[in-house]
C-alpha cells in the first residue's frame, strides 16, 4: 500500500475544499492515487457540497455561552451564504451542536474540532440547504479570579465576551453589551498597536499639512488628535453607554472590579462579500441562450 503523506492529504483538499480527514481516508481507500480518490469522491455527497465551497458564505450567526460558575466562555461564528438562511432551526441546530462541542473540549482548533461527526453533518447541511456552510472561527475566555460574561444581540450578529478580576456577572454582562454597541478596539490606550497609531497619525499629518500650517502647530493638531482617538477607542475610557455619565473605567473600578479582556465577534466581519450584479447575469445567460 502507497503512503498517504500529509502532502498529498494537503493536495486533494486544496482541489476538493473537503475536510483533512475525509481527504485522508479518501487517499488511503485509493492506495495514494489522488485522481482514483478525487474520482470516488465525485460520488459522494462529500464532492457535491465541495463545490460550494468556493461561494461566500458572509452570513451567518455568531453564538455564546458561558460557564454556571462564570470561569470561561465560547465565542463562535458559523457562517451561510444568506439570512434566510442563518434563522433556518437546521441551520441553527447546527450551530448549537458545533458551540456544545467547543465548549465541553474547551476546543479552539477547528481541524480539530470539525473532524469526524461534525464535518459529516456541516456537509449534509449543505446538500439538505443548499448553500456553503463555513465554521469560521471560535475563541475561549477565561476569568482571573473574576468572572466571563458575556452578550448576545437578539439578531445573533454581535456576541461579546468580557473578562473581569472581580465584579459579578451583571457587570461582565453590562461592560458586553456597552462592548457589542460602541465596538472599543483595546481595553486600555497602551494596548493600541504601534502600527495602527502610526497609520493613524500619518492621515492626520497629511490632512493638517493641507492646511498649510507650520509644522510645529501641525505637530501639536496631530498630537491631539491622535490623544482624542485613543480616548475614544479604548473600552475603559469610552462613556458606558447606559450612563453616559461615567466612563467604563469609572463604572468598574466602583465595583471594585478591572477589565482583563474582551472579545467581540460581528458576523462577517473581514469577509470581502461579493457582489452580484443579477441584471447582468439574466442578460448574460439570455446572450448565451
Amino acid at each position: 500500500m502507497a503512503e498517504v503523506t500529509a502532502g498529498l492529504v494537503k493536495e486533494l483538499r486544496e482541489r476538493t475544499g473537503l475536510g483533512m480527514m475525509e481527504c485522508k481516508k479518501a487517499l488511503v481507500e485509493a492506495d495514494g492515487d489522488i485522481e482514483k480518490a478525487i474520482e470516488e469522491l465525485r460520488k459522494s455527497s462529500g464532492m457535491k457540497a465541495a463545490k460550494k465551497a468556493g461561494r461566500t458564505a458572509a452570513d451567518g450567526v455568531v453564538a455564546a455561552r458561558v460557564a454556571a460558575d462564570g470561569s470561561y466562555g465560547m465565542l463562535l461564528e458559523v457562517n451561510s451564504e444568506t439570512d434566510f438562511v442563518a434563522r433556518d432551526s437546521n441551520f441553527l441546530n447546527f450551530v448549537g451542536q458545533v458551540l456544545d462541542k467547543a465548549f465541553a473540549a474547551k476546543q479552539t482548533d477547528l481541524a480539530v474540532l470539525m473532524e469526524g461527526e461534525l464535518e459529516a453533518a456541516r456537509q449534509a447541511l449543505v446538500q439538505k440547504i443548499g448553500e456553503n456552510i463555513s465554521v469560521r472561527r471560535v475563541r475561549l475566555v477565561n476569568a482571573e479570579s473574576g468572572v466571563v460574561g458575556t452578550y448576545v444581540h437578539s439578531t445573533g450578529k454581535i456576541a461579546v465576551l468580557v473578562s473581569l478580576k472581580g465584579g459579578d456577572a451583571e457587570l461582565a454582562k453590562g461592560i458586553a453589551m456597552h462592548v457589542a454597541a460602541v465596538n472599543p478596539q483595546v481595553v486600555r490606550q497602551e494596548d493600541m498597536p504601534a502600527e495602527l497609531i502610526a497609520k493613524e497619525k500619518a492621515i492626520y499629518i497629511a490632512q493638517a499639512r493641507e492646511s498649510g500650517k507650520p509644522d510645529d502647530i501641525i505637530e501639536k493638531m496631530v498630537g491631539g488628535r491622535v490623544k482624542k482617538f485613543l480616548a475614544e477607542n479604548a473600552l475603559v475610557d469610552q462613556p458606558f453607554v447606559k450612563d453616559p455619565e461615567v466612563t467604563v473605567g469609572a463604572l468598574v473600578k466602583k465595583a471594585g472590579s478591572d477589565v482583563v479582556e474582551f472579545v467581540r465577534f460581528e458576523v462577517g466581519e473581514g469577509i470581502e462579500k461579493e457582489e452580484v450584479d443579477f441584471a447582468a447575469e439574466v442578460a448574460a445567460a439570455a446572450g448565451k441562450s
